[in-house]
């Protein structure tokens, strides 16, 4: 009984239920929220609907019915949020936003913008916000951090919103971050030795110790490896982006793309009405991977490996309406 007890308070299960909170539970959380009286962005986003749409509303609520119907095809058995869930879901109580980040998907920019909107004008230009403490855990409060309570209210009156991406070019933008910069030294040590020892034939004894050379080919290998999926959850970066925002159970209002990342971040800055005060940075189209660097990157790759890979992330592919991609040929 005593062990239950401690499990029973270790685990925290979040019921999230798409109805409105009673007049009880809004008065007793209300007070927490320090939005200016005006429509909240939530609000904003469905009384727009109501009337003609423009071409950019009209695009997001496309995007949302796709994610809907996709999920009530491949969902069968709908389960209760833990707080295990909720770690890369970004509160700002300012606004009434929810922003679930996805790693290589402008995530240090959002992060950024997310720490002008709430750092009570301690930050003004995001641009300006060193991508380092973009990442420092405290600059930002996370929905697992809050009471249950707390976070059914902010789950069902927030604007909740993701940024998604074609998911093979994710990959690729993962593996030339982490894999080929020479300073990601501890991601060389964590993950590159054991790719190596697992994937190589006959590798070296510094690649053994340094685990910094990593091939494309033998990242790939590791992911769809059965024993890497048994041993431990994927890393952030590679982790599939609905098993990281959780799409099916919690409803996002606005699902941002990365290939109409400015449009849409602009949409969504205006939904917040700071459109004119607050702008998202422009990223760097040098180092940025497109599709193309992407399909170079998989011509190496045996078509075995790579329908396996689409198998991994396809949910990926149909929630988000990514087509297959060319280059693996999978049909």
């Amino acid at each position: 009984m005593a062990l239950a007890t401690c499990l029973g308070s270790f685990i925290l299960v979040i019921f999230y239920f798409q109805s409105h909170l009673g007049s009880a539970e809004e008065q007793f959380l209300g007070g927490r929220w320090h939005g200016k009286p005006r429509r909240s962005p939530l609000q904003a986003l469905y009384d727009s609907a109501q009337l003609e749409p423009s071409s950019i509303q009209a695009m997001h609520q496309s995007r949302r019915e796709l994610l809907a119907s996709t999920c009530k095809t491949y969902t069968r058995k709908r389960r209760v949020l833990t707080s295990d869930d909720l770690k890369h879901l970004v509160v700002d109580d300012t606004h009434g936003l929810l922003y679930c980040y996805v790693p290589k998907v402008a995530c240090t920019n959002w992060k950024r913008v997310m720490m002008v909107l709430t750092g009570q004008g301690k930050y003004k230009d995001p641009s300006l916000i060193p991508a380092n403490e973009a990442h420092v855990p405290s600059n930002l409060r996370l929905l697992s951090e809050f009471s249950t309570s707390e976070i059914n209210y902010r789950l069902r009156n927030y604007l909740k919103f993701i940024f998604v991406r074609e998911p093979f070019e994710r990959l690729v933008s993962a593996y030339r971050n982490k894999f080929t910069r020479t300073y990601n030294t501890a991601f060389h040590k964590r993950y590159g030795t054991k790719i190596i020892e697992r994937h190589r034939r006959d590798p070296s004894v510094e690649a053994l110790e340094r685990g910094n050379d990593v091939t494309f080919e033998e990242f790939l290998y590791y992911l769809v490896d059965p024993v890497t999926q048994r041993e431990e959850p994927f890393n952030e970066h590679w982790e599939r982006v609905h098993s990281l925002c959780h799409p099916c159970i919690i409803h996002y209002d606005v699902v941002g793309k990365y290939e109409t990342l400015e449009d849409d971040a602009e949409y969504l800055l205006q939904l917040i009405g700071v459109g004119d005060s607050v702008k998202f940075p422009s990223s760097s189209k040098t180092t940025r991977t497109t599709d193309g660097m992407a399909a170079e990157f998989f011509k190496t790759v045996p078509l075995f490996y790579q329908r396996r890979l689409f198998n991994l992330y396809k949910m990926d592919f149909l929630l988000f309406n990514y087509t297959v991609p060319r280059f693996p040929k999978i049909h």
